[in-house]
């Protein structure tokens, strides 16, 4: 399975035609789409308002834009306020990175939670890691500890961040591990996909629900993450 990055940049595919092969991809298959999903009114989740802060993974980059968020949505009936842009990091390295875009959105919204993606891109793109205790926003720990602050004084609401299911990078294994050093000294929740028994899956399941090693594709979001995604947030909201 190539990552879609490797497409890209080795393979020097641009985006219309990464697009044309994700369309063909049988976990982009009309059968998964938001729009076939029947919506339970009963759902515990059901009016919860949500702010989701991510990038690539809570866009649906591989998905044509419908990701766990639009699920949870069309199933549950959640309200979401979805500020994802793909590609971009934690630490505040570059535009459009976590610290900045957090600060975009309306400080009014009524929120029951807060979800924020930690971000692979601070592991695959070299951004300053830093360690738990560091203040500075220009590393993924710094900027982690400054979202849940910023969050919890802006919307006072539980706060949790999310990891993508296994692939092969230690350095996202290492913020992992950080992450959790973080929550000794800070309130908020961890969703952890990483350490998950979801992981074991057969290969078939896995092909057909992510586009590589990081990207869900339709089937990915509908089938494998948004269930873990609603019974975590059933026990936790």
């Amino acid at each position: 399975m190539i990552s879609i990055e490797i497409l890209r940049k080795e393979a020097h595919m641009n985006d219309e035609e990464i697009m044309e092969m994700l369309k063909k991809h049988p976990g982009n298959a009309p059968q998964y789409d938001v729009s076939s999903c029947m919506l339970n009114e009963n759902s515990p989740l059901y009016g919860k308002r949500i702010i989701f802060l991510g990038s690539s993974v809570t866009y649906g980059a591989a998905s044509f834009a419908e990701s766990f968020v639009e699920y949870l949505q069309a199933e549950d009936g959640v309200i979401p306020y979805k500020e994802a842009v793909s590609s971009t990091t934690l630490a505040d390295v570059k535009e459009g990175s976590y610290v900045q875009r957090v600060q975009t959105i309306p400080a009014d919204f009524k929120a029951d939670a807060f979800i924020c993606q930690l971000s692979t891109n601070d592991a695959t793109k070299g951004a300053p890691l830093g360690k738990a205790g560091d203040t500075s926003v220009y590393t993924a720990a710094g900027a982690i500890s400054w979202i849940i602050d910023y969050a919890k004084k802006t919307w006072n609401c539980p706060i949790f961040f999310y990891t993508g299911t296994k692939f092969d990078n230690p350095r996202y294994e290492q913020m992992i591990e950080m992450l959790y050093e973080i929550q000794k000294t800070k309130d908020f929740g961890i969703i952890d996909f990483w350490n998950h028994p979801m992981n074991e899956i057969s290969r078939e399941d896995y092909s057909l629900y992510m586009a590589d090693g990081i990207h869900p594709v339709k089937a990915g979001y509908r089938l494998w993450w948004t269930p873990e995604f609603r019974k975590f947030l059933i026990k936790n909201l």
